[in-house]
Protein backbone atom coordinates (compact mmCIF):
# COMPACT_ATOMS: atom_id res chain seq x y z
CA UNK A 1 0.00 0.00 0.00
CA UNK A 2 1.15 3.50 -0.73
CA UNK A 3 2.37 5.28 2.26
CA UNK A 4 -0.19 8.15 2.95
CA UNK A 5 1.13 11.35 4.47
CA UNK A 6 -1.11 13.04 7.32
CA UNK A 7 -1.43 15.89 4.92
CA UNK A 8 -2.83 13.66 2.69
CA UNK A 9 -5.43 12.07 5.13
CA UNK A 10 -6.70 14.82 5.87
CA UNK A 11 -7.56 16.07 2.55
CA UNK A 12 -9.22 13.40 1.74
CA UNK A 13 -10.84 13.54 4.57
CA UNK A 14 -12.06 17.19 3.65
CA UNK A 15 -13.19 15.65 0.09
CA UNK A 16 -15.25 12.82 1.53
CA UNK A 17 -17.17 15.37 4.04
CA UNK A 18 -18.48 16.96 0.75
CA UNK A 19 -15.65 19.53 -0.31
CA UNK A 20 -14.15 18.66 -3.75
CA UNK A 21 -10.70 19.35 -2.39
CA UNK A 22 -8.93 21.49 -0.18
CA UNK A 23 -6.19 22.40 -2.55
CA UNK A 24 -7.47 23.57 -5.87
CA UNK A 25 -4.82 25.92 -6.65
CA UNK A 26 -2.27 23.93 -5.84
CA UNK A 27 -2.62 20.30 -4.83
CA UNK A 28 -2.51 17.37 -7.53
CA UNK A 29 -3.86 14.62 -5.27
CA UNK A 30 -0.66 12.61 -4.74
CA UNK A 31 -1.26 8.67 -3.85
CA UNK A 32 -5.33 9.96 -3.06
CA UNK A 33 -5.53 10.72 -6.94
CA UNK A 34 -7.16 7.27 -7.18
CA UNK A 35 -9.60 7.64 -4.21
CA UNK A 36 -10.55 11.33 -5.56
CA UNK A 37 -12.09 10.40 -8.41
CA UNK A 38 -14.29 7.88 -6.97
CA UNK A 39 -15.27 10.53 -4.79
CA UNK A 40 -15.69 12.48 -7.72
CA UNK A 41 -17.39 10.45 -9.31
CA UNK A 42 -19.96 10.45 -6.61
CA UNK A 43 -20.17 14.47 -5.52
CA UNK A 44 -20.96 14.70 -9.98
CA UNK A 45 -23.97 11.90 -9.46
CA UNK A 46 -25.77 13.90 -6.41
CA UNK A 47 -25.02 17.39 -8.16
CA UNK A 48 -26.32 16.65 -11.36
CA UNK A 49 -29.53 15.36 -9.61
CA UNK A 50 -29.95 18.24 -7.81
CA UNK A 51 -29.68 20.81 -11.00
CA UNK A 52 -32.66 22.55 -11.59
CA UNK A 53 -32.71 25.19 -14.50
CA UNK A 54 -35.25 27.05 -11.92
CA UNK A 55 -33.04 27.09 -9.16
CA UNK A 56 -30.92 30.31 -9.03
CA UNK A 57 -28.10 31.67 -6.91
CA UNK A 58 -29.35 34.36 -4.01
CA UNK A 59 -28.72 37.58 -5.07
CA UNK A 60 -27.46 40.19 -2.99
CA UNK A 61 -27.78 44.26 -2.24
CA UNK A 62 -24.69 46.21 -3.29
CA UNK A 63 -24.25 47.04 0.26
CA UNK A 64 -23.34 43.30 0.99
CA UNK A 65 -20.10 43.23 -1.90
CA UNK A 66 -17.49 42.01 -0.81
CA UNK A 67 -14.13 44.56 -0.72
CA UNK A 68 -12.15 43.80 -3.58
CA UNK A 69 -8.52 43.40 -1.97
CA UNK A 70 -10.51 40.53 0.06
CA UNK A 71 -11.29 38.82 -3.53
CA UNK A 72 -9.01 36.90 -4.51
CA UNK A 73 -7.62 36.15 -7.71
CA UNK A 74 -6.46 32.93 -9.10
CA UNK A 75 -4.50 31.83 -12.93
CA UNK A 76 -2.14 29.33 -13.50
CA UNK A 77 0.74 31.85 -15.80
CA UNK A 78 2.47 34.00 -12.94
CA UNK A 79 3.00 36.51 -12.80
CA UNK A 80 -1.27 36.78 -13.10
CA UNK A 81 0.53 40.33 -15.34
CA UNK A 82 1.40 38.19 -17.95
CA UNK A 83 -1.95 37.94 -19.09
CA UNK A 84 -2.32 41.46 -20.03
CA UNK A 85 -3.02 41.86 -23.69
CA UNK A 86 -0.74 44.30 -25.50
CA UNK A 87 -4.17 45.04 -28.11
CA UNK A 88 -7.08 44.24 -26.53
CA UNK A 89 -8.80 45.12 -29.64
CA UNK A 90 -7.63 42.42 -31.50
CA UNK A 91 -9.31 39.64 -29.01
CA UNK A 92 -12.76 38.00 -29.95
CA UNK A 93 -14.35 34.82 -28.70
CA UNK A 94 -14.55 31.60 -31.34
CA UNK A 95 -17.83 29.99 -30.91
CA UNK A 96 -17.33 26.44 -32.47
CA UNK A 97 -18.00 23.01 -33.15
CA UNK A 98 -21.38 20.99 -33.30
CA UNK A 99 -22.85 24.70 -34.47
CA UNK A 100 -25.00 25.87 -37.61
CA UNK A 101 -22.98 28.95 -37.59
CA UNK A 102 -19.55 29.55 -35.97
CA UNK A 103 -19.23 33.18 -34.80
CA UNK A 104 -16.28 35.20 -33.50
CA UNK A 105 -17.30 37.93 -31.66
CA UNK A 106 -15.72 40.81 -30.34
CA UNK A 107 -16.02 42.83 -27.46
CA UNK A 108 -17.77 45.50 -28.66
CA UNK A 109 -20.51 42.72 -30.24
CA UNK A 110 -20.90 41.00 -26.98
CA UNK A 111 -21.85 44.15 -25.35
CA UNK A 112 -24.64 45.01 -27.70
CA UNK A 113 -26.06 42.09 -26.78
CA UNK A 114 -28.68 42.00 -24.00
CA UNK A 115 -27.01 42.62 -20.61
CA UNK A 116 -27.71 40.75 -17.38
CA UNK A 117 -25.94 42.35 -14.15
CA UNK A 118 -26.41 40.20 -10.61
CA UNK A 119 -24.92 40.48 -7.49
CA UNK A 120 -23.90 36.97 -6.44
CA UNK A 121 -21.86 35.16 -3.71
CA UNK A 122 -18.73 33.21 -5.11
CA UNK A 123 -17.94 29.74 -3.87
CA UNK A 124 -14.51 28.62 -3.89
CA UNK A 125 -13.13 24.93 -3.79
CA UNK A 126 -11.17 26.35 -1.22
CA UNK A 127 -13.58 27.10 1.06
CA UNK A 128 -13.80 30.80 1.08
CA UNK A 129 -16.62 32.95 -0.08
CA UNK A 130 -17.09 36.60 -1.24
CA UNK A 131 -19.79 38.95 -2.97
CA UNK A 132 -19.72 40.73 -6.13
CA UNK A 133 -21.33 42.08 -8.62
CA UNK A 134 -21.03 40.49 -12.74
CA UNK A 135 -22.06 42.04 -15.67
CA UNK A 136 -22.30 40.07 -18.72
CA UNK A 137 -24.24 38.39 -21.96
CA UNK A 138 -26.40 35.39 -20.82
CA UNK A 139 -24.43 32.61 -22.69
CA UNK A 140 -27.96 31.32 -24.29
CA UNK A 141 -28.19 34.06 -26.06
CA UNK A 142 -24.89 33.69 -27.87
CA UNK A 143 -25.46 29.89 -28.04
CA UNK A 144 -29.28 30.90 -30.11
CA UNK A 145 -26.91 33.20 -32.33
CA UNK A 146 -24.47 29.86 -32.92
CA UNK A 147 -27.77 27.66 -33.20
CA UNK A 148 -26.31 24.18 -31.59
CA UNK A 149 -26.64 20.90 -33.60
CA UNK A 150 -28.89 18.45 -32.50
CA UNK A 151 -25.66 16.35 -31.80
CA UNK A 152 -23.95 19.01 -29.29
CA UNK A 153 -24.71 18.02 -25.49
CA UNK A 154 -21.69 19.53 -24.17
CA UNK A 155 -19.84 22.50 -24.16
CA UNK A 156 -15.52 22.98 -24.01
CA UNK A 157 -14.33 26.33 -22.60
CA UNK A 158 -10.87 27.35 -23.14
CA UNK A 159 -8.55 29.73 -21.86
CA UNK A 160 -5.50 31.40 -23.01
CA UNK A 161 -4.32 30.91 -19.15
CA UNK A 162 -1.57 28.12 -19.30
CA UNK A 163 -4.06 25.68 -21.02
CA UNK A 164 -6.42 25.94 -18.74
CA UNK A 165 -10.06 24.59 -20.00
CA UNK A 166 -13.45 23.29 -18.23
CA UNK A 167 -16.60 21.46 -19.60
CA UNK A 168 -20.08 22.19 -19.14
CA UNK A 169 -23.33 20.22 -19.86
CA UNK A 170 -25.92 22.14 -21.97
CA UNK A 171 -28.56 22.77 -19.24
CA UNK A 172 -26.06 24.28 -16.80
CA UNK A 173 -24.47 26.73 -19.68
CA UNK A 174 -28.23 27.61 -20.33
CA UNK A 175 -29.10 28.25 -16.92
CA UNK A 176 -30.68 31.73 -17.31
CA UNK A 177 -27.68 32.67 -14.77
CA UNK A 178 -24.61 31.45 -16.65
CA UNK A 179 -22.89 34.20 -18.26
CA UNK A 180 -19.99 35.74 -20.60
CA UNK A 181 -18.87 38.16 -18.13
CA UNK A 182 -16.94 41.12 -18.86
CA UNK A 183 -17.65 44.02 -16.06
CA UNK A 184 -17.15 43.43 -12.38
CA UNK A 185 -18.46 45.52 -9.75
CA UNK A 186 -19.60 47.99 -12.09
CA UNK A 187 -16.29 48.16 -13.96
CA UNK A 188 -14.65 46.41 -17.69
CA UNK A 189 -13.33 43.00 -16.39
CA UNK A 190 -9.95 43.28 -15.44
CA UNK A 191 -6.79 41.51 -15.49
CA UNK A 192 -7.16 40.11 -12.38
CA UNK A 193 -10.43 38.34 -12.79
CA UNK A 194 -10.51 37.00 -15.94
CA UNK A 195 -10.38 39.80 -18.76
CA UNK A 196 -11.27 40.66 -21.31
CA UNK A 197 -14.24 37.88 -20.73
CA UNK A 198 -14.79 34.76 -18.62
CA UNK A 199 -17.59 32.35 -17.42
CA UNK A 200 -19.32 33.12 -14.94
CA UNK A 201 -22.18 30.72 -13.35
CA UNK A 202 -22.85 31.38 -9.58
CA UNK A 203 -24.20 28.09 -9.26
CA UNK A 204 -21.28 26.53 -9.40
CA UNK A 205 -18.03 25.93 -7.66
CA UNK A 206 -15.28 28.57 -8.93
CA UNK A 207 -12.97 27.00 -10.97
CA UNK A 208 -15.47 25.37 -13.20
CA UNK A 209 -16.08 29.47 -14.62
CA UNK A 210 -12.91 29.44 -17.03
CA UNK A 211 -11.46 32.67 -17.29
CA UNK A 212 -9.16 34.84 -20.38
CA UNK A 213 -11.57 33.22 -22.67
CA UNK A 214 -10.73 32.32 -26.17
CA UNK A 215 -12.92 29.62 -27.77
CA UNK A 216 -16.51 27.88 -26.76
CA UNK A 217 -16.82 24.74 -28.50
CA UNK A 218 -20.35 22.51 -28.47
CA UNK A 219 -19.63 18.74 -28.44
CA UNK A 220 -21.19 15.36 -28.76
CA UNK A 221 -18.42 14.10 -26.14
CA UNK A 222 -18.33 15.02 -22.56
CA UNK A 223 -15.15 17.58 -22.38
CA UNK A 224 -12.45 17.30 -19.23
CA UNK A 225 -10.96 20.05 -17.49
CA UNK A 226 -7.99 21.38 -15.99
CA UNK A 227 -8.82 20.45 -12.50
CA UNK A 228 -11.18 17.89 -13.61
CA UNK A 229 -8.58 15.51 -15.24
CA UNK A 230 -6.32 15.93 -11.72
CA UNK A 231 -9.77 14.27 -9.64
CA UNK A 232 -11.99 17.27 -9.12
CA UNK A 233 -15.81 17.08 -9.24
CA UNK A 234 -17.25 17.82 -12.90
CA UNK A 235 -20.02 19.14 -12.44
CA UNK A 236 -19.18 21.04 -9.12
CA UNK A 237 -22.69 22.43 -8.38
CA UNK A 238 -23.51 24.25 -5.50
Amino acid sequence: MTELSRRDLLRLGAVAAGGAALGACGWDGGPLEPALLRVSRWNDLVGEALMSPRRLAREYPLDRRTPERAFPAYSRTRPISRLELADPSAWALEVGGLVREPLRLTRPMLEALPRVTYTVKHHCVEGWTAIGTWTGVAFSAVAALAGPLPAARFLRFDSFDAGYFNGFDLESAFHPQTILAYAFNDRPLGVDHGAPLRLYAPTKLGYKMTKYLTRVTFTAERPGGYWEDRGYPWHAGI
